[in-house]
């Protein structure tokens, strides 16, 4: 178990697919809904890293997929769909946050940015959509950024991707609703993993922590403690909202 110790008795059984599992944010997710006892499947880029983490918990399920190619994201959304027998719980979390300069963005860098924190967030949803309206119910969760709420420098093309994202799920809750199909955003601030250790500085950590009202590292389980509400049944009235965990960063 994380940290946290609430458990959702209506998560148990759940079939629970994650995009971008392997580390960071998404392996504390992978490990949240496991120690439910969810039935779950990963996809990450990262081979190594998902094929490891899977390893470790038995009983889940791991693919690697480059998201960014729709047709292998496709093929492998519905092998795994096949394996859990459908999927009640979407976490459209994969993404990737290099920085980069107004300057260095040529269109086909555009639409590869867009492809990888964007694009696969709709087809991945698309994709799972008929089985859950089928079913009668389902939870969509898409990962957006506090970044382009702070409009942090370097970040345009990542930051125009979360912003939209944000759109995205008010108008796919409006759309899915009547099905009981619920979608949300989870906004992370600044979490305590490997990769965002590469971007910071001790002193720009230190910053940040003086600009949260909470002084203290937000950590991958403390995400997904909010991700485990909103997928279960006592986050049953809640849809097309933006849920924050930043400790305060605003």
């Amino acid at each position: 178990m994380t940290k946290h110790s609430a458990i959702y008795p209506s998560l148990k059984g759940k079939r629970v697919l994650i995009t971008g599992g392997g580390t960071g944010i998404g392996a504390g997710l992978v490990e949240a809904f496991a120690a439910q006892g969810a039935h779950v499947a990963f996809v990450d880029i990262n081979a190594a890293a998902g094929e490891a983490l899977s390893a470790a918990l038995p009983g889940t399920h791991f693919r690697t997929c480059d998201l960014r190619d729709l047709e292998a994201t496709a093929a492998t959304v519905a092998e795994l769909s096949g394996l859990l027998g459908g999927v009640d719980v979407l976490l459209n979390n994969a993404a990737n946050d290099d920085r980069h300069t107004i300057d260095d963005v040529t269109p086909a860098y555009w639409d590869e940015r867009m492809a990888t924190n964007l694009r696969h967030q709709f087809f991945v949803a698309q994709a799972v959509v008929p089985g859950m309206k089928a079913q009668g119910h389902g939870v969509i969760l898409n990962f957006g950024s506090i970044s382009w709420h702070l409009g942090l420098p370097d970040l345009v093309l990542y930051q125009t991707a979360k912003a939209a994202v944000e759109g995205m799920t008010r108008a796919m809750a409006r759309d899915l609703g009547a099905d009981n199909i619920r979608v949300n955003t989870i906004v992370p601030g600044n979490v305590d993993t490997p990769r965002q250790k590469q971007w910071y500085t001790p002193e720009g950590e230190a910053e940040i922590m003086a600009a949260q009202c909470l002084k203290a590292r937000i950590q991958p389980a403390d995400v997904a403690a909010l991700c485990l509400f909103l997928a279960s049944d006592d986050g049953a009235m809640c849809t097309g909202h933006d849920y924050f965990v930043d400790a305060g960063w605003r």
